[in-house]
């Protein structure tokens, strides 16, 4: 589907099958979607990304989806659907209870969990964004083209790697938030086995930013715009 995502999406499912089957499926309906292998996952995600919705497996190893829905509930308002094995009515109530705003049991028919998802979102729209981000983002001497992912330094284009340009359009999408390391390999989408694992991930996570930071900062040493927050993350800083 063309045009930008409908709206960002967290799906959290401990089996492998189904979380990917379901990333494909609402990406190809046009959202855009992170996933999540548990609570534990998630519960990290959300600390650098925000979301439109959470997708919920109930029935997970450690913590279940029940417990993180009454969880997020103490200070967060974004919608959750439940997902279970279970269909009694004990376990939609306690879904409902804990503060989900749907519930859907296993197996379902992907085309009613996109109707769900469809009609959560329509009960629950997206705030007007506030405030809103500007079209170019200033860095010192570059220009940042949102729209366009095009970065120039006065005239002159600066090239930028395809996960270059991932990384910035991410940046761009959060200025001034901090985004949690980890939540930079999920959305990079890096193969876990190819890079050894979270922290192999997390490294190269960082070599890309070391990269990024080559071509955005006059010295990338001691970074004035694409900045580590000890302990957090890193954060895009503009002018």
């Amino acid at each position: 589907m063309s045009g930008e995502p409908k709206a960002h999406l967290l799906v959290v499912d401990d089996d492998d099958r189904i979380r990917g089957l379901l990333q494909k499926y609402l990406l190809r309906n046009g959202y855009l979607v992170t996933t999540a292998r548990d609570a534990a996952h998630a519960r990290r995600l959300m600390q650098g990304l925000a979301f439109d919705l959470i997708v919920l497996d109930v029935m997970m190893p450690g913590e279940n989806g029940i417990s993180l829905t009454r969880a997020i509930r103490t200070s967060d308002t974004t919608p959750v659907l439940l997902l279970t094995a279970k269909g009694e009515a004990e376990d939609r109530i306690a879904g409902l209870e804990a503060g989900a705003d749907d519930y859907l049991p296993k197996p379902f028919e992907p085309r009613e969990l996109l109707l769900r998802i469809t009609a959560i979102l329509r009960r629950n729209p997206t705030p007007d964004p506030t405030p809103v981000l500007p079209q170019v983002l200033v860095l010192g001497a570059l220009r940042y083209d949102i729209e366009r992912g095009e970065l120039k330094r006065g005239d002159a284009p600066v090239r930028l790697t395809q996960t270059e340009a991932t990384l910035m359009r991410l940046f761009c999408q959060h200025p001034g938030e901090v985004i949690s390391r980890e939540a930079l390999v999920d959305h990079l989408g890096r193969d876990r086995a190819a890079h050894g694992g979270s922290v192999g991930q997390e490294r190269a996570v960082d070599v890309q930013i070391t990269r990024l930071r080559r071509k955005i900062e006059r010295d990338p040493k001691t970074p004035r715009h694409l900045q580590t927050v000890r302990g957090a993350g890193y954060m895009l800083v503009t002018d």
